[in-house]
């Protein structure tokens, strides 16, 4: 076979073009004073402009649009469009052409023909048009490929493809926190509030139309990025929430477990799926763009096998005289029933009201019970409540509860009786 033999010429050419927006036409105005040397020359040239906007000569931005010199860049969530044309150049009339697209990523190829269908012919200086969409979904080396079969006169069938390569370019920066909360008095909801760092690595600004939580069946999700002031909500990013290059955005979230999960002790442990994020933004001319995140998940607080935890507890109490706590007690336990026993132990500012030593009962599996306990406290402040002890009969292993919260206390004055 001849190396040098030349390339065989096609009777079709294929010719594919980026479809995107255009874009505001920009010009660099430049003006000086009346004195200086050019006098009303530049002001004169910039009225004459036709690109420039009329009484207000100066402004960058001009009335007319500029056409896309260059491919440009493709952010992920984006939707790619491209214009695929097919010219028959030839004096022939070439038979059963098929045009096909395919879109090669690192992890799949697809076809993004809209029609798999051959054309049955093609008149010279006649072409076949068409128009292919598809949403961005992954990162990283794109290849278009497009091939185009046709039949000669001559009956002889030719082939031929060609390749487009470009990057798909992430367009946003997102980092997630999760903070475990208790709420008022207790960690008996199990809220979790989730913090979103949203961060614009492009170099055009964004218009975020939406930023959403989508919950997993566990949670029932709060939007904590509103003020409501006389029964309406404003946003706390203000009315015009564009994102500027390389600005950060922080979104937080509150999560509350449904109520038929909160009531299960042991259903919400371990790996738990949070949810995930939607995003949607435009830049410039509306040019829509959509993302969202794969499941987010975090770590749920170990309580070990027994949780106890206060359901109400006053704010304030007074010195030296008796005040009433609520508490919770869960058996975490998922497989085998406790037999629990009570010890109460006093600490110098706390004291416990009653018999240390109570028996509980028996307590099923992720089950809980209510108990009312009464304490007296000797010193003034902010004091921990602490000295709390179940000990497990069935397995004679104790659980020690130091720290479970905190009372203020204050000296009551008597009033003398008149």
């Amino acid at each position: 076979m001849d190396v040098n033999q030349p390339k065989q010429e096609h009777l079709l050419a294929l010719k594919v073009m980026r479809l995107t927006k255009p874009t505001l036409f920009t010009n660099l105005p430049v003006t000086c004073e009346d004195r200086d040397l050019p006098g009303d020359l530049f002001s004169q040239l910039m009225k004459d402009d036709p690109s420039t906007v009329k009484g207000a000569e100066t402004f960058m931005l001009g009335e007319m649009l500029t056409l896309p010199q260059n491919f440009g860049n493709i952010f992920l969530g984006e939707t790619f469009s491209s214009y695929i044309s097919v010219h028959n150049d030839s004096v022939q009339v070439v038979k059963d052409i098929l045009v096909k697209a395919d879109l090669q990523t690192s992890s799949q190829r697809l076809n993004l023909s809209a029609s798999n269908a051959a054309v049955a012919e093609l008149k010279p200086d006649r072409c076949i048009d068409d128009v292919i969409h598809h949403e961005v979904k992954e990162i990283g080396t794109h290849i278009l490929v497009c091939a185009v079969s046709y039949t000669t006169q001559a009956t002889e069938k030719m082939y031929f493809r060609k390749f487009f390569k470009f990057q798909v370019l992430k367009p946003l920066d997102v980092k997630t926190k999760f903070y475990n909360a208790e709420s008022d008095l207790s960690s008996v909801t199990d809220e979790v509030f989730l913090e979103a760092q949203i961060q614009n690595i492009t170099t055009t600004p964004m218009y975020m139309e939406k930023v959403s939580l989508e919950p997993s069946i566990m949670y029932n999700v709060t939007e904590l990025n509103t003020v409501n002031t006389g029964g309406n909500g404003y946003s706390t990013f203000g009315k015009m929430t564009y994102l500027q290059p390389m600005d950060t955005r922080q979104y937080l979230y509150c999560l509350k477990p449904k109520s038929e999960f909160a009531e299960k002790a042991g259903v919400i442990k371990g790996v738990t799926v949070i949810g995930k994020l939607d995003i949607v933004w435009k830049t410039n001319l509306g040019e829509r763009g959509r993302l969202q995140t794969s499941q987010l998940q975090r770590m749920a607080p170990g309580y070990g096998d027994v949780r106890l935890s206060l359901e109400m507890i006053p704010d304030t109490v007074n010195l030296e005289e008796p005040f009433e706590v609520t508490c919770k007690i869960t058996n975490c336990s998922s497989e085998r029933t406790m037999d629990l026993v009570l010890e109460m132990c006093n600490t110098n500012a706390i004291h416990w009201c009653g018999i240390s030593g109570r028996q509980l009962g028996k307590l099923s599996p992720n089950s809980s019970l209510h108990l009312a306990l009464k304490l007296l406290a000797s010193l003034q402040g902010l004091q921990s409540i602490s000295g709390l002890r179940l000990m497990d009969t069935f397995l004679k292993r104790t659980y020690e509860y130091d720290d479970i919260a905190q009372v203020c206390v204050v000296f009551s004055h008597l009033n003398p009786e008149s």
